[in-house]
């Protein structure tokens, strides 16, 4: 009755300052649901964001990693129906710390791990609050970078914390601080094109920022009702090959088992339970790469052990199972044997160092034949992965912890795998890791040359792979998959185009016009090796008329061709 005498957008306003006063506070629940409703935004919007790539090549992933990293943090919360702001904030905030993929998926990463460090302390959170955790998160995220990019996501992220926080008041709830934090987002996002000229030109926004401007719009479309949190992460298919396994062969490496177990109060004391216990346990069964950390009452194992009856069995004397994963590593699954996660302060075993053996070698890389080359040429341990195929934080880890060296070097062939393997490296306790900043496969195959083993001054070591790495010429001849201008140059869809140092260099009607156009503007001079990768469709009779070519043009260089077999580029060229 109260509305009697009020015109109708009197009233909408009314009613809307009384649902405000209801919202001042937010509980655990409440922020799970947000959580859920930020990744079923992306999720719906993915490919879009994957598309907003400056080069047309076929190989945008930013919509993917951003989508896998806030997946990793939906797994750690998704049985928290009562917990509290703090509990859903931690739990969140490590699952996507380890999960995170790419630039923008660690940038994602450590913007929650900032809004984490406030919210830790919190059961509920209201407007200043959170206002104060954004602008953890500013500080946060521009620490992880070496050289922060402004006109990226920690641009969008900065100006539209700054912009809403400089609203916030008593009388603020945490609807309006989202509503101005997206509403100076959605602003910033468009002044990308002025900051950056590169995305000016290709008539793009910066990609990393809007897929956060998603997933921000999300929280705040299920903070306000307009989204029901129903996302559930999709489970990753797996190519398992049981042929194998047949009945002729023998158990040569046991089953990777992997559980999370609820402390139960008949069993056990959850909130004096010593995480070391299990440990002990799983050693006195023989188990190897052995992981167990502990997160309020939930228990997390990884183990390899040839008797996972038996560590289930034991495991059980202190709680319930909640998951339990079983696999045969002598099965062809996504997991190889040797490599398992470990964090600081998570309760790993730790394993013996070799003793002959002072450095490791870890490469990222794709493609059946450079996987095989690279080891050839030294590689001890080869994440898989590269454009398009982005590692997590987490996979670098597993990696790590099968390397079994007082001393790791990493290769991570990718500007957007480098962040992850920082990440990586500075939750990894258990060795040195060296990270080289090889920006292709390229740059990785000649810092692989100057590796030699026995060497154990690590300094002049590194310093050898990076000033390899820095000196090779790269190029990456692909074919283009939509019409846009670069550097000046028009490009129509399927024109070939080499890309070099990050820079289009060619435009062509065919890869061998590419490759020699791109060989012209290099003073060959300089140089006496060219090395080609051969992409996986690219044919014999291609790759033997194209070698004829260079050999031709440049009859003093010797010319090695290796088939690569990578996705989206037709070659790959090292010039050196």
């Amino acid at each position: 009755n109260g509305f009697c005498d009020l015109s109708f957008a009197n009233a909408i306003t009314t009613l809307r300052r009384i649902y405000s006063c209801m919202n001042n506070a937010i509980d655990g629940k409440k922020f799970a649901q947000m959580l859920l409703g930020g990744a079923s935004s992306l999720s719906q919007h993915t490919q879009e964001v994957n598309d907003l790539n400056v080069f047309p090549v076929p190989d945008g992933d930013t919509g993917t990693n951003m989508m896998k990293t806030l997946e990793g943090g939906i797994s750690e919360i998704a049985s928290k129906e009562d917990a509290s702001v703090a509990d859903v904030s931690q739990s969140f905030s490590h699952g996507v710390l380890l999960g995170a993929r790419g630039n923008s998926g660690v940038i994602l990463s450590q913007i929650f791990a900032g809004i984490n460090e406030e919210l830790s302390h919190h059961s509920e959170i209201d407007a200043i609050t959170l206002a104060k955790a954004f602008q953890n998160g500013i500080k946060k995220s521009y620490g992880a970078v070496q050289n922060p990019t402004e006109g990226t996501i920690l641009t969008v992220f900065r100006e539209a914390t700054e912009y809403a926080a400089s609203r916030v008041s008593q009388s603020s709830t945490v609807e309006d601080f989202l509503a101005n934090h997206i509403y100076q987002a959605q602003i910033s996002l468009n002044k990308t094109k002025e900051i950056l000229p590169a995305l000016a030109e290709a008539d793009v926004v910066d990609s990393g920022a809007a897929g956060y401007l998603y997933v921000i719009m999300g929280m705040y479309q299920v903070l306000t009702g307009q989204m029901v949190a129903d996302y559930k992460p999709s489970a990753e298919k797996q190519n398992v090959d049981i042929n194998s396994f047949t009945r002729d062969s023998l158990l040569e490496f046991g089953y990777c088992t992997e559980f999370l177990l609820r402390l139960t109060t008949n069993k056990v004391d959850p909130d004096n339970f010593d995480i070391n216990i299990i440990l002990g346990m799983l050693e006195e069964l023989k188990g190897e790469s052995i992981v167990a950390y502990q997160e309020g009452d939930v228990v997390k194992v990884h183990v390899h052990t040839f008797n996972p009856g038996a560590v289930l069995s034991r495991a059980q004397e202190f709680g319930e199972f909640l998951t339990v994963k079983i696999e045969n590593m002598s099965v062809g699954h996504s997991e190889t044997a040797g490599k398992q996660p470990s964090t600081r302060g998570s309760g790993v075993a730790p394993r013996p160092k070799e003793s002959d053996k002072k450095f490791s070698v870890l490469t990222v890389a794709s493609g059946e034949g450079l996987c095989a080359l690279f080891r050839e040429l030294g590689a001890d341990e080869i994440v898989a992965g590269g454009q398009s195929a982005n590692p997590s934080t987490e996979e670098f880890i597993k990696a790590f912890e099968g390397c079994n060296t007082e001393h790791i070097i990493v290769l991570p062939n990718n500007k957007n795998v480098f962040l992850a393997a920082k990440q990586a490296a500075d939750l990894y306790s258990d060795a040195k890791v060296h990270i080289i900043p090889t920006k292709n496969l390229m740059q990785g195959y000649s810092a692989l040359s100057v590796i030699t083993p026995g060497i154990t001054d690590m300094d002049m070591l590194v310093s050898n792979i990076e000033d390899a790495a820095s000196s090779v010429v790269d190029v990456e001849i692909t074919q283009a998959v939509r019409d846009v201008t670069l550097n000046g140059r028009d490009v129509k869809n399927g024109d070939y185009i080499a890309i070099s140092s990050g820079e289009l260099v060619a435009v062509e009607d065919s890869p061998s016009s590419a490759i020699l156009s791109t060989l012209e503007t290099v003073d060959m001079d300089d140089y006496e090796i060219i090395t080609l990768f051969t992409g996986k469709n690219v044919s014999e009779e291609q790759r033997v008329d194209v070698t004829e070519q260079i050999e031709e043009a440049y009859p003093d260089c010797a010319v090695e061709v290796y088939e690569g077999g990578q996705d989206v580029y037709d070659y790959l060229i090292a010039i050196e």
